[in-house]
């Protein structure tokens, strides 16, 4: 049985060059304190190349003058591993999972004796041994070391004929149109934030502050199914929401203002990244009414604008000339330079495996991308912040906005609050 893993690697093997190994591990969970971890999760390019979600293994694949070969590498069952802390992943599952003849899959012991294997001119699986060895050499910050670099580092200091390749923009190419079964875990995800978000509009009356809107979206996707959050919830009342990455969420609520909410479940590794914004007490302010019109007027737009061949450029130029328009419209501001106080940031972002998904923002858009689309309106003099943010696939003839089932009209927002008000 083919499985999707397969065929990524596959498009990936053909953009690697002849004479190559290409490595990627699937990382750890960092130490938390003295006796624990963080919770795991996978590093995201293995998991597109194996569809396995396990820390401590090692993905290999290799391609020569005329054939390709893949290899993966498991942790070893243990007694202690067993009673402690759960059994691991057996070959038979990794390799129904990833595709991989279980006969390619070995245990970690095995990988560095393996390498050598693959170096030596007498027993190299392709023929010869590889002269490119392709990494991710993703930079967390600019001055950081890429971590596979650390991870690869007995190959480096032992086997310097190789030409070190970043694996990062092959990768990001393949990840950045989805496969059919892609955009289904997405929809759950998705599906599971309008659950998540529709508690949030029954309860948000009835609450007090920020944290406990943030407990109710995660207890409430957590019941759906999802493994949690694809990244830190934003719960943001009034002038709170005019920073665009607020996370504290530990305010008290005040029953006149607005709150936003930027949050998303995930769904088996893919996440879903939607905006809201609520009136605390179920209905809108005439002030609160015409800014929130201004925002879902620029979002609807400009997903109408979305289909293959038009670029982020032109995406971006639509929805900030409109938000002028309107804001100048509002008396808001005067002149168009001023609509950076209000607006500071993009039109939105890839979404996939990763909330801020991999891609090359240089190209026009292709059917099967998923892009947000998130205009926002800031106005801290008013303490009012808007943002709302759907998820948009890119079609053959269009668009499909993955999010249309979670409201977003002004009447449709008082109408399912209504019956909460307090």
């Amino acid at each position: 049985m083919t499985t999707h893993a397969m065929e990524n690697r596959k498009n990936l093997l053909a953009r690697m060059e002849a004479g190559s190994m290409a490595l990627i591990w699937s990382g750890s969970a960092p130490h938390r304190t003295t006796d624990q971890h963080y919770a795991y999760t996978p590093q995201r390019n293995f998991f597109y190349l194996t569809n396995v979600n396990e820390p401590n293994m090692v993905l290999m694949m290799l391609k020569g003058e005329n054939d390709t070969h893949s290899c993966l590498f498991i942790e070893e069952n243990t007694d202690h591993i067993i009673k402690w802390e759960g059994a691991r992943m057996e070959k038979a599952k990794a390799a129904e999972l990833s595709g991989i003849d279980e006969s390619n899959i070995m245990y970690e012991k095995q990988f560095k004796p393996y390498v050598a294997q693959v170096m030596n001119y007498a027993r190299s699986v392709i023929g010869k041994p590889p002269k490119t060895l392709y990494l991710d050499l993703y930079h967390v910050k600019p001055d950081e070391k890429p971590i596979a670099l650390d991870q690869a580092g007995f190959i480096l200091a032992n086997y310097k004929e190789l030409d070190i390749k970043a694996i990062n923009e092959h990768t990001s190419y393949l990840r950045m149109v989805k496969r059919d079964v892609e955009i289904t875990e997405m929809a759950k995800a998705i599906e599971h934030t309008r659950k998540g978000l529709e508690t949030i509009m029954k309860n948000l009356p009835s609450r007090t502050h920020e944290y406990q809107l943030e407990a109710d979206f995660l207890h409430e996707i957590t019941l759906a199914g999802s493994e949690g959050n694809a990244f830190d919830t934003i719960a943001a009342g009034g002038a709170n929401a005019t920073v665009l990455h607020y996370v504290a969420n530990r305010d008290a609520l005040d029953k006149d203002s607005l709150i936003l909410f930027d949050l998303g479940a995930l769904h088996n590794n893919y996440a879903a990244d939607i905006s809201r914004t609520y009136p605390v007490s179920g209905k809108f302010t005439k002030r609160q009414r015409d800014l929130y019109q201004i925002v879902l007027d620029v979002n609807k737009a400009t997903i109408a604008m979305v289909k293959p061949g038009v670029t982020w450029k032109e995406l971006n130029a639509f929805a900030k000339t409109m938000l002028i328009k309107q804001a100048k419209k509002h008396r808001l501001i005067k002149n168009d330079a001023e609509i950076n106080e209000l607006y500071y940031h993009s039109i939105g972002h890839f979404i996939g495996l990763d909330v801020h998904d991999v891609g090359h923002y240089d190209l026009p858009l292709k059917p099967g991308m998923v892009l947000t689309i998130e205009p926002g309106l800031y106005v801290k003099d008013e303490g009012i912040g808007i943002r709302i943010e759907d998820d948009v696939l890119v079609t053959e003839k269009g668009y499909r906005n993955l999010s249309e089932g979670i409201i977003k009209e002004i009447d449709d927002i008082e109408a399912f609050m209504k019956p909460y008000r307090q």
